[in-house]
């Protein structure tokens, strides 16, 4: 019997993306070249930022701790995911399956909350520049951060509580190449009443929150660069902001359309497929927005390379 509250299922089959053994090497090294990327792009930038202390400013504190958030949020589930393309049965334990639901609720919950910090950010910056470095002081920094690590685990405890509470009986094959929380409560041979009233409780909170904040920031930030008289600094405005929007766009954009598209018949299989862009290619898209639209990195990393130099 597995650990957790009278569970007969001591481990999971991960179905994972394809059952297609053609598919499986190619898979391997596209996910592998992904998730190097990824590493190396977050790092490089965890290291530019800490090494050069002209990005020792809010935006960068945030940008920081986004690097290093997706740098374990790809780490939580890629790795096993690699092994799977080669394995002939993706097996995971039932204490793996929970640990792993646990970080990637915590990691992708704290994701949320980074980018809507970042976002109230370029509010302070653009719409209340003279007092920014009173506002957005280290202290204020500091705590939006711990806020931002506590509503995470505040939600991920919730999750995992719930599924914990739960029992798995015969069926144990999750169609995912992770341990979700849509594909965990279709295998539970016990009600699913309370995880289903606690999820929508606290995935709208953690959705709607930084959904408004975000949406309201920016409104504040648009009605402030029409205002703007010069063209000059209207387009800068909007260059400081630029990098944030995409990232926004491509984490919210995904995550939405996987658990936002109405539940029938095969819409695992969409879901799973569409989670690639905000689990894969959002942490690895991260750092390359960051760094090829900035200037202030492009700056940095010229200025790092050039004292590598000999």
């Amino acid at each position: 019997m597995a650990p957790g509250n009278g569970s007969f299922v001591t481990e999971f089959i991960l179905k994972g993306l394809t059952d297609r053994p053609d598919l499986q090497l190619m898979l391997f090294l596209l996910f592998l070249v992904m998730y190097v990327v990824c590493m190396s792009g977050n790092l490089s930038l965890i290291i530019l930022i800490g090494l050069n202390s002209r990005l020792h400013t809010p935006m960068y504190f945030f940008l920081f701790n986004l690097s290093i958030i997706d740098i374990c949020y790809s780490s939580v589930f890629t790795p096993k995911m690699l092994i799977n393309f080669l394995s002939e049965k993706n097996l995971i334990s039932y204490t793996g399956c929970m640990t792993q639901l646990f970080f990637f609720c915590f990691f992708g919950i704290s994701e949320c909350y980074v980018l809507t910090s970042m976002a109230y950010d370029r509010y302070v910056a653009i719409c209340n520049p003279l007092t920014y470095n009173v506002v957005m002081s280290p202290k204020v920094c500091s705590s939006l951060m711990l806020a931002s690590y506590f509503m995470a685990l505040s939600g991920d405890m919730a999750f995992t509580l719930c599924m914990l509470r739960l029992s798995f009986c015969d069926a144990n094959t999750i169609n995912h190449y992770l341990c979700d929380i849509v594909p965990l409560l279709q295998l539970s041979c016990t009600s699913t009443y309370v995880n289903n009233l606690v999820n929508f409780v606290v995935a709208g909170m953690n959705i709607i929150v930084p959904t408004v904040t975000i949406f309201v920031s920016y409104g504040y930030i648009l009605s402030s660069i029409l205002h703007i008289s010069s063209t000059g600094g209207r387009a800068k405005a909007f260059s400081t902001c630029s990098s944030h929007i995409i990232a926004v766009s491509l984490f919210f954009g995904s995550a939405a359309f996987v658990y936002l598209i109405p539940s029938s018949e095969g819409s695992m299989d969409r879901r799973k497929i569409s989670s690639v862009f905000y689990t894969n290619v959002v942490p690895m898209m991260n750092p390359l927005i960051y760094s090829l639209r900035n200037k202030d990195v492009k700056l940095a990393m010229r200025k790092s390379l050039g004292r590598m130099k000999f």
